[in-house]
């Protein structure tokens, strides 16, 4: 029967190569499984290319109102499918949006950079397209708007809408003219389309009428829960809302009051559609908690409304200062020279510390590599969520940080190994003790890179927390693999006579030690 030593030092052996062979099982069952599934690091602007919007409030914004904002336009930019955009705030009062790797950049500008200020007006009536500032009679952009001319109004009477299942549209209603009176009247300019004023606005461009004098909104986006874009059994596309519970009761008050009439659809002062309530029926029904909204919407508009209606307001309106189309080359030339330098810097540290601590130089090698195919598979992963900045020129410059202090590890681990040689210990004595000592260093070291990482993370804006977010993961895994990988492993080789005893590339011969078998 094997002594209780005897089987206390098989189990912690069995141990060391359980973790040896974990580590090296998760971090290339990592990489090998992002690989096949097609998976890459989410490239940031300077390396994917695409747009940079630099936004502003037309007036001064709460913090809390920015916040919102970039909220929402997270929602936005994510909403479209793309990846690897970003929304922050820069200075007091300017936003910044980033969407690399993008080919439709003006959709995007678009759809990002709307109000999306909804509302649901009430159609006075309807006004032929200005005449122009310079034309005779025009008014001013600040006269006041006149009430609609007898005739003109689009109430329940005048429009006469009446349902016929014979007629195309399941209705027939009155032409009722349009107010040639406001012909001479420019649109309400956005920023004085406010919701409780009397406003004059345009359709869609190629709509008819073009123009509609509304009502103070009665419904704003705030009403509405979801919203997609969907395609009629006609072949016209709709956009089908879904309504809270308190949007739902204003909504179907509005509907009944302007049952048999139109209400306009205004979005950020265009009007998106101009439908008559239920022309269809008789007599007014609830909508319950659903509307569809529809018109003369491209694929394009009914999507970009719908997604301007699902992501919600804006708290605050933006102007864009600067709008700036990043191309890729210049990022992926500097990219590519400093990865060479990077990896001829690196390839003269490993052959130097190969020929400096023979096979524990190897250690070295096999933890670099092991922490490689980890860091890739992790940076894949989190590309595909919004946990983690875009992989750019910063991030990895955070990387290339990282190596240096992850050989630091190493060296002093070795190092410490040599101390407690030339203090007349064995190898297979030394690897225990040096390590409890090196540690202790390691993780100090590890510990306030990682604590500096994090208050730049915190307080810096931009590409600089990209640096710091890999520096600090790079970090994290430094501690992780100096523990469960390097330890086990040099521990494991140094009990092993042969393997230290090796004549030109033992440890012993790497430590400086003078070769002998251990007693």
């Amino acid at each position: 029967m094997s002594p209780p030593s005897s089987r206390a030092s098989s189990r912690r052996q069995r141990s060391l190569i359980i973790s040896v062979v974990l580590v090296v099982v998760i971090s290339f069952g990592s990489l090998a499984a992002v690989l096949l599934a097609g998976w890459s690091p989410r490239l940031g602007l300077d390396l994917a290319g695409g747009l940079e919007v630099v936004y502003q409030p037309t007036t001064t914004a709460s913090q809390a109102d920015l916040n919102e904002t970039v909220a929402i336009l997270n929602n936005r930019v994510n909403g479209l499918g793309v990846s690897g955009a970003e929304v922050s705030t820069q200075g007091a009062q300017q936003i910044v949006v980033t969407v690399p790797g993008i080919k439709n950049s003006r959709e995007v500008l678009a759809s990002i950079g709307q109000t999306a200020q909804l509302l649901f007006r009430p159609a006075l009536c309807s006004a032929p397209a200005f005449v122009g500032s310079s034309a005779k009679g025009a008014q001013p952009a600040t006269a006041t708007l006149p009430a609609c001319s007898s005739g003109t109004e689009l109430t329940k009477a005048n429009l006469g809408v009446t349902p016929d299942a014979n007629s195309a549209n399941g209705f027939v209603a009155n032409n009722v003219p349009a107010d040639t009176n406001l012909a001479s009247y420019p649109s309400t300019a956005p920023a004085d389309d406010a919701a409780p004023k009397t406003v004059l606005l345009p359709q869609l461009a190629g709509s008819s009428p073009p123009r509609y004098l509304l009502g103070p909104a009665q419904m704003t986006g705030h009403s509405v829960k979801t919203a997609y874009a969907t395609q009629l059994q006609t072949g016209a596309w709709a956009v089908v809302a879904t309504l809270t519970g308190p949007g739902s009761v204003i909504w179907n008050n509005l509907a009944e009051a302007s049952f048999h009439e139109i209400v306009a659809i205004e979005l950020d002062g265009v009007i998106q559609s101009a439908p008559i309530t239920q022309p269809t029926q008789s007599t007014f029904t609830s909508f319950g908690n659903s509307i569809e909204i529809s018109g003369s919407l491209t694929q394009a508009e009914a999507q970009q409304l719908a997604l301007a209606m699902q992501y919600g307001s804006l708290p605050v309106r933006l102007k864009a200062l600067t709008t700036t189309t990043v191309s890729p080359s210049l990022g992926k030339a500097s990219l590519q020279a400093g990865l060479w330098a990077g990896l001829a810097g690196l390839a003269l540290v490993l052959l130097y510390v190969i020929l400096y601590y023979r096979l524990l130089g190897l250690v070295v090698v096999s933890g670099l590599a092991v922490t490689a195919a980890l860091l890739y598979a992790i940076i894949s992963a989190l590309g595909h969520t919004t946990l983690a900045p875009s992989f750019n020129l910063a991030g990895v410059t955070g990387l290339i940080v990282s190596i240096g202090i992850t050989v630091d590890s190493y060296i002093v681990y070795f190092e410490r190994l040599k101390d407690e040689t030339r203090a007349g210990r064995t190898v297979r004595t030394s690897v225990d003790r040096g390590f409890a000592s090196a540690w202790r260093t390691v993780l100090a070291a590890d510990l306030v890179s990682l604590a500096a990482a994090v208050v730049l993370y915190l307080i810096a804006l931009g590409d600089v927390r990209g640096f710091a977010f890999f520096l600090g993961l790079s970090t994290l895994m430094d501690i992780f693999i100096t523990y469960f990988y390097t330890r086990p492993l040099v521990i494991l080789l140094g009990r092993n006579e042969r393997i230290t005893e090796a004549k030109n590339f033992g440890i012993a011969r790497g430590l400086a030690m003078e070769s002998k078998v251990p007693a």
